[in-house]
Formats: C-alpha cells, structure tokens, sequence
C-alpha cells in the first residue's frame, strides 16, 4: 500500500507536467492549424512555400553545425579542465558555465557587441584593414549566439562523465605502447560517447527551438521560430503560425527519435 502511495506521488506530478506542457500545446495546435479552408494541405506548405522550406533547412543545418561545435569545443575544453588541476580552475568553470544564466536576448545583444556594426571585432577589422567585419546579424552571428549558450552544456555533462572514466584502462594502453592520442582514441573517447550524444541532442533541441538571440539578431536571419512569430503577429497568419509549430516539434522529435539509436544515447 506505502508502496502504492509512493507511486502515486511521484506519478501525479509527472503526468500533470507531462499534460500541462506536451499534451495539451499539441492537442491546441493541431486543430488551429487545420483552421482553414485547405485542411490538412495546409501542411504541404512547409514543403512547397520556398520561404518555409529554406527556413526549415536553415535551422535544421544551423542546429547541426552548433552541436557539432559544441561538442568539439566544450568536449575539449571539459576533459582538459576534468583532468588538470591549476589556479584559478574553479573559477574558470564557473565562467564557462555562467552563460546557462543570460536568456537569449541578452546572448544576442553580447553577440552585437562583439561584432556589431560598432563591435569589437568590427572595429578591429577596421584598424587593420581599413573596412568594418559585421556578421552579427547574420547566420554566422546567430551561430556564435547558439554556440555561446550550448557549450556550457556540453562542458558540464562531459566533465562529469570524465570525472567518473577509470584511468586503469588508459593507463593499461599506455603501456603497450599506444600513444596518446591512440589511448584517447581508443579508450577515452568511447567512454565518452553516451555523455557525447546524450548532450549533443540537447545542444540541437536547444538550437532548433531558441527565439529570443534570434529576435535579437533577426536582420538578414531567416531561421523557423522567427517565421513562425513573424506569421502570428505581422500577418495574424494562425493556422501557418500552428502548423510550423507542429512541423518545428516533429522535426525536433524525430532527430532526437534518431539520435536514440545511436550508440551510447541516454538522457542527461
């Protein structure tokens, strides 16, 4: 009976999120997207309007390529930070995992501030070859924004996973005459690979789905969420707005429906 109860406590407040946040958004979204003479064709769009399908293919991409660096960069920089103790370490983790804390505008106005039309990089490139560098308002901005907010992910989740890696095993090609990077390789990166794939598709449902440095940065940025806004509120567009929802979170699904079998998945 305890046992039961136990159960139930724990149940409830699972079912109720899971309601409250899944359930009801879809079961909201689909019918408003068929709000409209064209039904279910309404879907075809994302495929035959131009507009949506390049925005779609854009984010997809542009949600690759940052996870992709991200765990090149943040998977780096963890197994070293894990591995190696210096003054200061601490700290440094600490900046690294510190943007977790901005939300996306504020990751999109430090992204203009950096290479901005009066950014740092700008007005270095300027000094230096005499014409301004600006991408901040391009895809490449949206990039470094994305990037800048998913590799404290993957630092941290790598970092724990290294932390729990057993050094016997490196230790054991070490001394057969593997060198070091064939020991990385070989044993260390393996080990790493369900923390690697784990932190990856969260890095890309992440991406997929950010508005805020997007609305920041939407100049010359042609990305899904801003297609979706720009629908709902410039055109009163509702059903479109719903059904690239619903396209937005089945393609979210599915990559990480996919991602599953790869070897190693969990969630972390």
């Amino acid at each position: 009976m305890r046992k039961k109860l136990l159960l139930v406590c724990f149940l409830v407040p699972a079912l109720s999120v899971f309601v409250a946040f899944f359930v009801l958004p879809v079961a909201l979204l689909v019918p408003r997207s068929l709000d409209t003479p064209a039904g279910w064709a309404i879907y075809t769009q994302a495929l035959s309007n131009p507009r949506y399908w390049s925005s779609l293919v854009a984010t997809v991409l542009l949600s690759l390529a940052v996870s992709f660096a991200a765990l090149v960069i943040g998977g780096t920089a963890a197994i070293f930070l894990e591995r190696n103790a210096f003054p200061g370490r601490d700290f440094l983790v600490g900046m690294l995992v510190l943007p977790l804390s901005f939300p996306g505008v504020v990751v999109g106005f430090m992204v203009i501030l950096l290479a901005g039309r009066q950014g740092i990089v700008g007005l270095a490139a300027k000094a230096i070859f005499g014409s301004r560098l600006v991408f901040a308002y391009s895809v490449a901005g949206l990039f470094v924004g994305y990037l800048y907010f998913s590799i404290p992910r993957v630092v941290t989740t790598v970092m724990a996973a290294v932390s729990k890696l057993e050094t016997a095993r490196e230790e054991a090609a070490r001394t057969l005459g593997a060198s070091p990077f064939r020991s990385f390789v070989d044993v260390t990166l393996p080990a790493l690979v369900p923390a690697l794939v784990s932190t990856g598709a969260i890095c890309f449902a992440t991406s997929i789905g950010a508005f805020g440095t997007a609305f920041t940065l939407a100049t010359e940025i042609n990305v899904l969420p801003i297609v979706i806004y720009t629908e709902f509120t410039l055109f009163a567009n509702f059903a479109t707005a719903a059904m690239l929802s619903v396209v937005l979170g089945c393609v979210t699904w599915l990559i990480l429906f996919l991602a599953k079998f790869l070897p190693g998945f969990q969630v972390s």
